[in-house]
């Protein structure tokens, strides 16, 4: 009887955790730190499933690792109401309308010539300042001092003279070490006590499938030629390597899909420009990315694959939040790693979206004033989108 009341009690739980962050799904625009507003207005002052202190801890822990945040701190809040099941519960109920969306509209386009539409070369242009402006603000915080602008300098050379599966993972291993020996010393802190109900055994499982899927999937996909690995490892790959929300994960997914050939440049930015336009996640551009690939089995495995990285590494990190925020050798490699980041997304900037987007000088002129409605004006993202369209569909006529 006991136990049937408690199984009651944790569906219950995970129904309740369903509804809720479907909700939120269908209905949150504007990407994470509107996400995070979001979930601090239901989960902490509506719903009190956690306290200030207890949510401050998982914001900052979603900010430390890659991935994407809001999608971290919702897995997070499931995890703390009702376990792991809870942690998959909210991801799902977050996601899944965006995902929904996103298959059905790369399913409407597929058979359409777009290739010649002005309002497609827009959205490029629309891609260069977004990236642009995402990539200057990571910058400011990410690389402040000489030694971490050296770090980013030697990621953005590397990643542009040698362009391979291989070359992103190589050039984060080297950053890290660096980091590790440049600011073993740093100190930064504030000592910060948190508790999180997840199995220590259940979180060294997930950081080792983290680890083992990056460095293993790229030589899978060498080994075995195969469509679905080498795919699944490019999405899992960029889904790794992204600080600072979903508009940075766009130059990754670009340099690894569009110069192979998997998707085309204008089917590429038909998708951001949907992505914009949907609630939830920036990262179910995926699903869109692999319903044009591969169908709508490619946009799951695609959704899977990106969002896996992230899944892994806050039910990885959750137990070991305090050691690894107060350890300054820890902190001293993830600053290394982050450097690097800033110089592959500034390689990804330059080929393929400046090269493929800013043809003349005029295109310039639309960069130019897209960026400064978004950075200056403070305009939400979706109106520089139907900006960049119109835009795009008047040059399309001079």
């Amino acid at each position: 009887m006991i136990k049937k009341t408690k199984l009651n009690r944790g569906f219950k739980s995970l129904l309740e955790i369903l509804l809720v962050s479907s909700r939120l799904g269908l209905t949150s625009f504007g990407g994470p730190t509107a996400h995070l507003g979001y979930f601090h207005e239901e989960y902490v002052r509506r719903r009190k499933w956690m306290d200030e202190k207890s949510y401050a801890d998982l914001v900052a822990l979603s900010q430390f690792l890659p991935g994407p945040a809001s999608s971290q701190v919702g897995i997070g809040i499931g995890v703390m109401r009702a376990g792991v099941l809870g942690g998959i519960t909210s991801f799902i109920g977050f996601t899944l309308p965006s995902v929904i969306a996103l298959i059905l509209f790369a399913l409407l386009l597929t058979g359409f010539d777009i290739g010649n539409a002005g309002w497609i070369h827009g959205l490029k242009i629309v891609a260069v300042a977004v990236v642009a402006h995402a990539i200057i603000g990571m910058a400011k915080n990410l690389t402040p001092d000489l030694k971490r602008k050296a770090i980013a300098l030697f990621a953005l050379i590397g990643t542009l003279l040698w362009q391979s599966a291989f070359t992103q993972v190589g050039v984060i291993l080297i950053a890290a070490f660096f980091g590790f020996l440049l600011f073993k010393q740093h100190d930064e802190v504030e000592e910060a006590r948190s508790n999180f109900p997840i199995a220590k055994r259940v979180s060294v499982i997930c950081l080792l499938l983290f680890f083992g899927l990056l460095f293993l999937l790229p030589v899978i996909r060498e080994v075995t030629g195969s469509y679905w690995v080498a795919m699944f490892d490019s999405f899992y790959r960029s889904g790794s390597l992204v600080f600072g929300g979903g508009h940075v994960v766009l130059p990754l997914l670009e340099q690894e899909l569009v110069p192979t050939g998997w998707i085309s440049e204008e089917s590429f930015l038909a998708g951001y420009g949907a992505t914009q336009a949907v609630p939830g996640p920036l990262f179910t551009f995926a699903a869109y990315l692999g319903t044009v690939m591969k169908g709508w089995q490619g946009g799951l495995v695609a959704t899977f694959a990106v969002f896996l990285p992230a899944f892994l590494l806050i039910l990885g990190a959750l137990p070991f939040w305090d050691r690894l925020r107060n350890n300054p050798k820890i902190k001293g490699a993830i600053m290394g790693v982050n450097a690097a980041v800033i110089g592959i997304l500034i390689s990804a900037f330059y080929f393929p979206i400046w090269t493929s987007s800013i043809l003349a000088p005029v295109d310039f002129a639309l960069a130019a004033i897209l960026f400064s409605m978004l950075a200056y004006w403070k305009l939400p993202p979706w109106i520089i989108v139907v900006s960049g369209a119109i835009g795009g569909s008047l040059l399309s006529l001079l």
